[in-house]
């Protein structure tokens, strides 16, 4: 069983407001946000490759981040899509054509903007990857969660078989690639999440443990907090 990861780093960042640049490039700490995830990566041996996957526009400076400041060759930079599935497809094509594909090989999915990934997480996902075709990382809801339309709740959920999802999210990757590939096109345009693929497609989708430390950088209070953590890091 051959394992990949993929660093998901296409996003544009727009609900972070007004930056210079996309969220997953912005500083915090010493490093850019993006670097940090890279290097919990390297830190696992028995990925063979660590693709890192951005927008096009961006793909010269992501090199440059790279070179800098990763020295581990098995970190490679490509294009991402115009959506979030397209970007992990685009990651799924480049090992097919770079490595080949047995049955058996999984990826590791992750949000480049997710740096507080820790060990354990990524440990539990290679090993829950290679029973199940499809792996994600969630915590229990702590707060109600309601399903509304049109400014009028429809239902409210018990809150114990709730979850929120997180990052990694993985895959065996024949698997990913056929139920992707049965997908219409109106299925596509509304897809959000990766692990839904497989649910369409008939799969068992396994649960993880995550941590509530594991957040997404996505508006700039989610910047503010990443700032104290890692400031309080430091500190100690």
């Amino acid at each position: 069983m051959t394992i990949y990861a993929q660093i998901l780093a296409g996003g544009k960042g727009t609900r972070m407001g007004n930056t210079a640049m996309p969220k997953q490039f912005l500083p915090l700490g010493n490093k850019p946000i993006l670097i940090q995830t890279v290097e919990k990566f390297t830190l696992e041996d028995r990925f063979k490759a660590i693709l890192v996957v951005c927008p096009a526009d961006w793909l010269t400076h992501t090199k440059d981040l790279i070179r800098k400041y990763v020295t581990d060759p098995r970190v490679v930079v490509i294009t991402g899509g115009s959506e979030r599935n397209d970007t992990l497809m685009n990651g799924i094509a480049y090992i097919e054509k770079t490595f080949g594909l047995k049955d058996e090989d999984a990826v590791v999915t992750h949000d480049a903007v997710r740096l507080f990934i820790t060990k354990r997480i990524i440990d539990d996902n290679i090993t829950a990857v290679q029973k199940y075709a499809a792996v994600d990382t969630v915590v229990p809801a702590i707060d109600t969660i309601v399903r509304g339309k049109d400014n009028a709740i429809e239902e409210i959920p018990i809150r114990e078989y709730m979850y929120q999802g997180q990052t990694p999210q993985s895959f065996n990757i024949k698997k990913l690639k056929a139920a992707f590939g049965q997908l219409t096109e109106a299925q596509k345009a509304i897809l959000s999440d990766s692990c839904k693929i497989c649910l369409l497609a008939g799969e068992e989708v396994h649960m993880v443990r995550g941590e509530v430390s594991n957040i997404k950088i996505t508006t700039p209070y989610d910047l503010k907090i990443a700032r104290a953590i890692v400031e309080k890091r430091v500190t100690i």
